[in-house]
């Protein structure tokens, strides 16, 4: 969702990273925070100096031309594909959950467990699944577990999303010759015994750090037979988050070098997943997906927004406008929610629709007449984000204040009872009834399209903070609200960029205040000097609130 904020001489610069739809406050004098900017003992280079850290697309790789017809990136990746099919899958993407190692022999195929990453192509689990299932001359099967928690989070807006993007994933599987199975229940209950049904010899799934998916790849391994690999793949990451770091990072500037290094060895393109030769006798049943949807118990007051279309090609529709439009206007106004100069990317890497490697590819490749924003973008896809999973992964209160540096939990205690101007219950800040305008339209902004611009959510994440009774319970509201109303909700972004801005994570201690201690202070005043307040006030804020 948020932020990291650093110093260079007297500019103070606020950098978020929701995925790729939040912002940066970046002074334009200073490029230095760019994935390519290498760290010495001393200072960082500049970006031109280290540009060279990052692998540039060889010179057999088609050279794109943004000015062409709408689709063109569609037609594009096809081609890039092809040519690239014989690429050699990276172990150091992969770690062994089980004492097994070796694929049990007699088996009737291997599964790829899909959990996070919901696409086909550019899927590094899916690819060792296939290459895993070619060696063995064996039938290779995808399968997600469809569980619904009861739990206020639980909305039409994400599993509609969802769904329709598991339907495209149905449909490419099925034109492959890869059997795709919709398993109802906890990961735990049913598919150790889904395996076992099918004879399968080895399962591969995809990398989360948050603590339910961990929790579902334990009770995985548990009860799935000993004789079974259990083989996980980060996916959703550049660089695997357990190489990227063995630790938890302190802020970006200390993972940034460690990333820009390995980046030459992970930041290539894709091997194809292509049509599978080895088919099954027990085909995979086929799929309602609107019986589906129609019959899960979720929250459907939280409509599903117009603007986001589910699924990969909705993704590489969003990266292709991104590329030709909005790409040249990121390094120097995306910080202005007036104007459209973000990526709007986040909803489709967060549910693993799109690939957040071939974006960086792409955007390298295709938007070199986009200038200093192709830098400035990188940072927040590669540094940035990545950041947000080391976090998670390496710090089980990830979601707590108690998860916040020494100097946030001491000063935010030490103001816990001072007093409030204004307090507001969840309730009234979840209608959006502040006092505050922007606050309100931020939120409706939010509460209607699913999307809240990445500047904003800093300033309405620490508005909460400063209207409610505790830092606990601000966090709590904060994170219940994002979650149950961004469509790239339920994220390490969501939870690094909460915490950024009411703990202060991967931030510095400031100047002490009232409520806020040391913790970074954000105002109205401050907003108005960056963009213009009332212009968005006036789209997004209704009358009768």
């Amino acid at each position: 969702m948020l932020h990291s904020i650093c110093r260079s001489s007297s500019v103070f610069r606020v950098v978020t990273h929701s995925y790729l739809d939040t912002t940066s406050v970046l002074s334009s004098k200073n490029k230095a925070f760019t994935c390519q900017a290498i760290m010495s003992e001393k200072k960082r280079k500049s970006t031109s100096a280290a540009a060279a850290a990052v692998k540039e697309p060889g010179a057999k790789q088609q050279k794109l031309d943004p000015t062409k017809e709408k689709g063109w990136l569609q037609d594009s990746l096809k081609q890039q594909r092809t040519k690239n099919k014989q690429m050699k899958f990276n172990k150091e993407r992969l770690r062994f959950i089980s004492n097994t190692e070796r694929i049990k022999q007699g088996s009737e195929g291997v599964l790829y467990w899909m959990t996070r990453d919901h696409r086909v192509q550019d899927n590094w689990a899916l690819i060792h699944a296939q290459q895993l299932a070619l060696k063995e001359k064996l039938p290779l099967h995808v399968c997600f577990c469809l569980f619904v928690p009861k739990s206020e989070l639980s909305t039409l807006r994400h599993y509609s999303f969802m769904l329709k993007g598991l339907k495209e994933v149905e449909k490419k599987c099925r034109s492959l010759d890869i059997q795709f199975h919709l398993l109802h229940g906890s990961a735990g209950d049913v598919l150790p015994g889904f395996v076992s049904d099918r004879e399968l010899g080895a399962v591969v799934t995809d990398f989360s750090p948050l603590r339910e998916p961990l929790q579902w790849l334990e009770d995985v391994k548990k009860t799935l037979p000993k004789d079974i690999p259990l083989i996980q793949v980060d996916a959703h990451n550049i660089v695997p988050c357990w190489v990227a770091s063995p630790k938890l990072e302190y802020a970006a500037r200390t993972i940034r070098g460690k990333l820009t290094k390995l980046l030459p060895q992970f930041l290539t393109d894709f091997p194809l997943v292509e049509k599978h030769p080895y088919t099954t006798a027990r085909t995979a049943k086929l799929i309602d997906w609107e019986k589906t949807l129609a019959s899960l118990q979720l929250d459907r007051d939280v409509g599903e927004p117009e603007w986001a279309m589910p699924g990969t090609k909705g993704g590489v529709a969003m990266l292709e406008s991104f590329i030709d439009e909005r790409l040249k206007l990121f390094a120097t106004q995306r910080n202005d929610p007036n104007i459209a100069g973000l990526s709007q990317l986040s909803p489709w890497i967060r549910f693993g629709h799109l690939s957040a490697q071939r974006v960086a590819l792409q955007v390298q490749s295709s938007g070199k007449c986009a200038g200093p924003s192709v830098a400035t973008f990188i940072e927040e896809l590669v540094v940035r984000r990545e950041l947000t999973d080391n976090f998670c992964f390496y710090n089980e209160k990830y979601d707590s204040v108690e998860g916040t540096h020494d100097w946030a939990q001491k000063s935010l205690k030490a103001h816990a009872k001072d007093k409030r101007e204004y307090l507001y219950t969840r309730e009234q800040l979840e209608k959006a009834k502040t006092h505050d305008k922007l606050w309100n339209a931020s939120q409706y902004q939010m509460i209607t399209e699913g999307k809240m611009h990445g500047f904003l959510r800093m300033y309405w994440a620490k508005k909460i903070l400063e209207w409610t009774s505790s830092p606990e319970e601000a966090l709590s509201i904060a994170l219940y609200l994002n979650d149950r109303y961004s469509l790239d909700g339920q994220d390490p972004n969501g939870f690094v960029g909460c915490m950024w801005s009411i703990g202060g994570i991967h931030d510095r201690a400031w100047g002490e205040r009232k409520v806020f201690g040391k913790v970074r202070y954000m105002n109205y005043k401050g907003c108005q000097r960056k963009f213009d307040v009332a212009r968005f006030e006036k789209k997004y804020c209704p009358k009768n609130l």
